[in-house]
């Protein structure tokens, strides 16, 4: 049945065409009594009603001249109920300005056919108008509401599906924010645990290239490490990949890192050849795991840049600050910085000031005066202060040495990658 309606709907000229047929039909007895002049009326009355949903306003214009001419001639007939259809259509397809004017001229045209087409020669000739008159007028008024309340509908249905289609389309739009949103939030992770374990990789698989004939049992313990640094890379993409997997699929997730896993990950740099400070201060206090993994990002990042960019002699201090009311995070080297000062950075910055911004924080980078480079990260922390499980405690030296000598690699040409460039 919806097929049918919607051919309907698709042919609305052979409909209003079928529509005409049957109003000339139903006039056919009427022109063969009468005399011929009635045809050219019942024409012009007939026939714009196959168009009259393309031209609502020409169509009835044609009709009222049908209908002038056939008030001249003195004979009505059943073709005049094709100026009622038109003066609907008009009402119901165009503006209420234009339908009301149409609702006049038939009101008075209904007064001229009654005074016309009833006989002068009786005495209640006024009564008589003044009933034909208000019964024409009646239909016609009825006719027009019923259009005006048709056009309204049709408006207010209209409005509701453009408002369906604008909520539709906000909608998709948001979606798309929040997909682009959450690509950018796993091109971070993925940049800093691919940058980070591939530059470890790097310089290792340099150093055992080199040590492989002078000293093999370094050149093993090179390798050893590039092995578990892949094995760790492995284990954090796969748990950023596991959210871009269906829903059926279920991801094998590692917890995310922390300030507790900062000792894994110094560790993890001294053992590349880097050699790093560290201190803290301040009472350690829990913060939320989102929080807590930006911070991680930040001194991860930062000890990638100074080992891509820093060149071999460089060293790295890590700073731990907790103050009343926020964290200090402060990553310092001594080596050869970024020519351009904090503009020059490359997405590894970009991504750090984006994570720490997410949680009200700042990130300030840039060259130092004497040479080096520094980044520091200030996050909000209003929580109480517990100290986070497996931070270093305020003890931190004791825990964890501040400095660790690095292993002396045998000389060696280092890779033009290794000394330079945007961080």
């Amino acid at each position: 049945m919806s097929a049918f309606y919607s051919w309907l709907r698709q042919h609305r000229v052979i409909v209003d065409s079928m529509l005409a047929a049957v109003l000339a039909l139903t006039s056919v007895g009427q022109l063969i009594r009468g005399p011929t002049v009635n045809i050219l009326p019942t024409l012009l009355m007939v026939i714009p009603v196959a168009f009259r949903r393309r031209a609502p306003i020409s169509a009835f214009a044609l009709a009222t001249v049908g209908g002038a001419l056939e008030v001249t001639t003195g004979r009505p007939n059943s073709a005049d109920v094709a100026v009622l259809i038109l003066l609907y259509t008009v009402a119901a397809y165009r503006p209420r300005k234009a339908s009301i004017l149409a609702l006049l001229v038939c009101l008075g045209g209904s007064a001229i056919a009654a005074y016309a087409w009833i006989p002068v020669h009786r005495v209640d000739l006024v009564w008589r108008i003044l009933f034909a008159s208000l019964l024409f007028g009646g239909v016609e008024l009825t006719v027009w509401i019923l259009g005006d309340s048709m056009r309204y509908r049709r408006g207010y249905y209209a409005a509701l599906e453009d408002k369906a289609a604008r909520l539709e389309a906000e909608r998709h739009a948001q979606a798309k924010i929040a997909a682009a949103a959450e690509r950018a939030r796993i091109a971070r992770e993925l940049h800093d645990v691919v940058a980070h374990h591939v530059s470890v990789m790097v310089v290792q698989a340099d150093g055992a290239g080199y040590a492989l004939h002078t000293d093999p049992d370094r050149a093993e313990a090179a390798l050893h490490a590039i092995a578990t640094t892949g094995r760790q890379a492995l284990t954090e993409m796969r748990r950023l990949l596991g959210v871009l997997r269906s829903a059926d699929e279920r991801a094998t997730l590692a917890p995310m890192p922390g300030l507790g896993e900062l000792r894994e990950l110094l560790e993890q740099a001294r053992a590349a050849g880097l050699q790093v400070s560290y201190s803290l201060s301040g009472t350690p206090r829990e913060l939320p795991e989102g929080a807590e993994l930006a911070a991680y990002r930040v001194v991860q990042e930062s000890l990638t840049n100074t080992r891509k960019h820093g060149g071999l002699v460089a060293t790295a201090a890590v700073t731990l600050r907790y103050e009343p009311d926020a964290l200090t995070v402060e990553v310092t080297d001594d080596g050869l910085g970024v020519v351009g000062g904090d503009e020059a950075g490359g997405h590894g910055l970009a991504g750090m000031r984006e994570r720490i911004a997410m949680y009200g924080g700042t990130v300030t980078a840039g060259p130092l005066p004497g040479g080096g480079f520094s980044v520091t990260a200030r996050l909000p922390c209003n929580l109480e202060a517990t100290p986070p499980d497996g931070l270093l405690g305020t003890d931190a030296p004791d825990s964890l040495p501040q400095t660790h000598p690095r292993p002396a690699l045998p000389a060696w040409s280092p890779d033009p990658s290794l000394s330079g460039g945007a961080r």
